[in-house]
């Protein structure tokens, strides 16, 4: 999932000089009500395809450990991953074929730094999926909506304001509840703790969306260029990690494997992507980071129900989650923060 934060942060060492405004623009404050209604709608179906990738992923994870009992981890997140990054850029490469000879330098290498980021959070955060609930992962990787303002206060060289030291103790405080941190040995699961690890690395990758350098490129350019870079970090990662050639290949045999990697790509994947890049520029940032921190709530609604569903379908063995304390507690502590930081953003760096 990506968000844009309504913050400048130009002249930083590694990000040199940018906006996190929209990529495609400063959204317009003249935007007609009617429209800015339907982008609030769209972009809250984007969450909800987010959301339903959770228990999504879920559910094929467990058809591919039951297909290949003795597969890897690492090779479960990559098999998972690559064919939904593959398929969905062969869908792209089809509606572009007549303009791949105008994709620009910008937008081919704004395409590979995204593919790249999103990739590194996506392994992070699918391993961790094999850890821990849909829900839990879900909340936890909203942490990059915490860290961003922290970042940007350090980056002024100033303490940070009350308002995010309040934030970030709401967030620590509802990790440790999510993750059921056990004080007395001092650690979280693995789970957790790779699911905070992906949220590092989404966080780079809005920094790269929102880079002025980048403002003129096209939308559908980039998302193919994204989409072919993460498809075949993905699919390189997959052939080095699997046990065998042929199991490359049995995954393909699966009904349930297909069925749960096309929806996958085509709500998950194509859906999402296109809809933030088509809708987004019609709202404020802080107004897009308040409708994303629903992802997390969605995706909990529907572990309550699908799981089951998935798991009459696939003949798996995945119950439906249940409203605990730990959930409730620790998912609203996170949202809780995440609403105030988008509420009252912090100040904006000056720029270069």
């Amino acid at each position: 999932m990506i968000v844009a934060v309504d913050v400048d942060v130009a002249s930083l060492g590694i990000f040199p000089s940018f906006s996190l405004t929209n990529r495609i623009g400063s959204p317009s404050m003249s935007v007609p009500p009617p429209l800015h209604l339907r982008a609030v709608l769209w972009l809250l179906l984007a969450n909800l395809f987010w959301g339903l990738s959770f228990p999504l992923i879920k559910a094929q994870v467990l058809v591919h450990q039951q297909m290949l009992p003795g597969s890897s981890n690492w090779f479960i997140t990559a098999a998972t991953v690559a064919p939904r990054f593959l398929l969905a850029t062969v869908v792209l490469l089809l509606v572009l074929a007549a303009k791949l000879r105008t994709f620009t330098r910008l937008e081919i290498r704004q395409g590979v730094l995204l593919g790249t980021t999103a990739a590194s959070g996506m392994l992070f955060q699918i391993d961790g999926l094999q850890f821990t609930s849909a829900s839990v992962s879900a909340f936890l990787t909203q942490f990059y909506a915490i860290m961003i303002p922290v970042y940007v206060a350090l980056r002024l060289r100033c303490w940070p304001s009350g308002l995010i030291l309040l934030c970030g103790a709401l967030v620590l405080a509802g990790v440790a509840v999510l993750g059921r941190f056990d004080f007395h040995a001092m650690r979280l699961g693995r789970g957790e703790i790779e699911t905070l690890v992906s949220s590092v690395f989404f966080m780079m990758q809005i920094l790269v969306l929102e880079q002025g350098r980048y403002a003129a490129n096209r939308a559908l350019p980039v998302t193919l260029g994204m989409f072919a870079t993460a498809a075949a970090l993905f699919s390189v990662m997959a052939a080095g990690t699997a046990a065998a050639p042929g199991d490359l290949l049995v995954l393909w045999t699966s009904g349930p494997w297909l069925g749960f990697t096309g929806l996958l790509t085509l709500f998950c994947t194509l859906g999402s992507f296109t809809i933030m890049n088509r809708w987004q520029p019609k709202i404020t940032a802080t107004e897009a980071g308040l409708i994303y921190c629903v992802e997390p709530v969605f995706a909990s609604l529907m572990a309550l129900f699908l799981p089951a569903l998935f798991s009459t379908w696939a003949l798996i063995n995945y119950p439906n989650e249940r409203l605990t304390w730990h959930l409730l507690v620790g998912g609203g502590l996170v949202t809780l923060a995440n609403v105030l930081i988008q509420l009252n953003p912090p100040p904006k760096l000056p720029a270069r």
